[in-house]
């Protein structure tokens, strides 16, 4: 059985685009998080140490999103999944990435970029 936990809206600041200036000046991203767990172990036994700690997997999705600018955001979303996967109860990673200030010359009110990736050697 796989449950479903969201982290929606980490709001991190990065260098990233194709643009020198976006690399240069940088600008705000907006994560969103959805991962697939068995929580029913955390659930019996009351104890963080049997569940994913989303406190500190924020702050590593933060420092991701903050360290060596990258072009597109595939290449950032991709990045943020892999840190998800780090934790082995991880089975899946659904990560959203919003670019809301993204270099384009008309009104628009987000950019955005979803990516599911699963643990290696999970065909569910």
């Amino acid at each position: 059985m796989t449950d479903e936990l969201a982290i929606l809206g980490i709001e991190c600041y990065g260098h990233h685009g194709v643009f020198e200036f976006e690399k240069r000046e940088g600008q705000t991203f907006v994560i969103d998080l959805a991962l697939g767990l068995d929580t029913a172990p955390a659930a019996a036994s009351d104890d963080l140490r049997d569940t994913v700690d989303y406190g500190s997997l924020v702050l590593s999705v933060k420092a991701a999103v903050e360290k060596d600018p990258v072009d597109l955001i595939e290449s950032l979303a991709q990045r943020i999944a892999d840190v998800c996967l780090l934790d082995a109860r991880v089975e899946w990673a659904r990560v959203t990435v919003h670019k809301p200030d993204a270099p384009i010359e008309t009104t628009f009110s987000d950019v955005a970029l979803t990516i599911t990736r699963k643990r290696e050697g999970r065909s569910d």
